[in-house]
């Protein structure tokens, strides 16, 4: 199980394995402010992104699965970042599928590509049984994402203070 993800490929993206010197690259979306609008939060700084991926490298290593770090064929630049990670919400286990993108790469679809990538890797090579999106309830862009690769929404939390809508899909 613990092995070096599989890179996925779809026709305008390459997910690779998250590295510790993509640091640089994703705080170009950590800290814009309408990237972080969505999750309400504050931008990131160098050490709070660096926090960010170590603990996603953990995760990688603990479990054989995680982030993506996610490359725009056309013009090679890491643009985003999507994949799995483990959390409790409500009290139960799940495991997220998670994304995040440039805001001058948003509305081309990208986000849908590389989810529904992730989700076929998720339920076909790992075999997982369930997948959850824990979406802030005004982030319509990502509900929508949500929706286009089957999930749907199956309860509203709050947590942290914040209003979330849960997205999940059980693998058939």
């Amino acid at each position: 199980m613990h092995h070096d993800p599989a890179s996925i490929e779809t026709e305008r993206l390459w997910l690779r394995a998250m590295r510790a010197d993509d640091v640089d690259d994703l705080l170009t979306i950590f800290a814009d402010p309408r990237v972080m609008a969505s999750f309400g939060v504050g931008v990131f700084d160098r050490a709070q992104m660096e926090r960010w991926v170590q603990r996603n490298l953990e995760h990688q290593q603990r479990y054989g699965y995680g982030l993506f770090s996610v490359i725009h064929k056309a013009d090679g630049r890491l643009v985003g970042d999507c994949g799995l990670e483990n959390m409790e919400i409500e009290g139960v286990a799940e495991t997220e599928l998670g994304y995040d993108f440039r805001s001058d790469y948003w509305n081309k679809g990208l986000a849908t590509e590389a989810a529904a990538s992730v989700r076929a890797h998720a339920f076909g090579h790992l075999a997982l049984r369930r997948l959850v999106s824990l979406i802030r309830d005004r982030n319509l862009a990502s509900q929508r994402v949500a929706e286009k690769i089957g999930m749907c929404q199956s309860a509203n939390i709050v947590r942290n203070g914040h209003a979330y809508c849960v997205y999940s899909l059980t693998n058939a």
